[in-house]
């Protein structure tokens, strides 16, 4: 168990996303029923969609709107969503996974491709970059969750196999097939949890300066914006000088 390492900037700064809160709700939206569309349409049967409804509650996306999203996948509508993952390089050699949901691969895998060339990437082959990643069960806790001991102790009792705990709060990780199981048992110790869901971890990241964050960045947002696109995960760090900078 790591007390102190840091996971920063790896999925792209949530301030982004929530400037685009109902870009953020269509796509949660989407994952609930694409998860209730795979099993059953109840989160206390279907790991996967409980995952999804506890990532949209945590980010305040109405029970209205969760339950419409699960009813949707047993109203019968027409539309079926299938995964895609894309592989590439961004400015500086960062590595980059995209995670998406489509019902057209042609316009998605355009779009995509796009906003690599466009902002100094180069979309590769599947299986180009995610060597370079362990795929991961990744819960996030606010600090308010308590501090590093307790967090860590409530970890290792759930049976997580990382923790990392900062000022801003506190990232656990777990074996993918012990996700669902290790955040219904934090959820019992620690309360309900800021971000569950499966992740991209790199084996090793990239410092950026701040030419290539910026078009890192730029590229990363391209992303974001697409509706097929559900995550962006990159090997890369941007230091907190360099972040404000850019933000400023």
């Amino acid at each position: 168990m790591a007390g102190h390492s840091k996971f920063k900037n790896i999925m792209h700064r949530k301030g982004a996303q929530d400037k685009k809160r109902s870009n953020l709700f269509s796509k949660l939206s989407r994952e609930i029923t694409v998860a209730a569309k795979m099993g059953m349409p109840d989160p206390d049967m279907n790991p996967r969609l409980r995952l999804a409804v506890n990532a949209a509650k945590a980010q305040s996306m109405p029970k209205d709107n969760i339950q419409r999203a699960i009813d949707k996948a047993s109203g019968g509508d027409d539309e079926n969503y299938e995964e895609v993952r894309y592989e590439g390089y961004g400015p500086g050699g960062v590595a980059l996974i995209v995670e998406a949901l489509t019902d057209n691969r042609n316009r998605t895998a355009t779009n995509v491709r796009t906003a690599f060339s466009k902002n100094g990437g180069n979309l590769g082959s599947e299986g180009s970059v995610s060597h370079g990643f362990e795929r991961l069960g990744l819960i996030e806790y606010p600090a308010s969750a308590g501090d590093e001991e307790k967090v860590l102790e409530a970890a290792i009792e759930a049976g997580a196999d990382d923790v990392e705990s900062s000022d801003e709060g506190h990232t656990i990780w777990t074996a993918a097939d012990d996700l669902h199981a290790v955040a219904s048992a934090l959820e019992g110790s620690l309360g309900e949890a800021e971000n569950v869901k499966l992740a991209w971890k790199p084996n090793l990241t990239v410092d950026m300066d701040e030419g290539a964050a910026s078009t890192l960045l730029k590229l990363v947002d391209a992303l974001d914006d697409d509706d097929d696109v559900q995550t962006v995960w990159g090997n890369y760090e941007i230091s907190d000088e360099i972040m404000a900078k850019l933000e400023g």
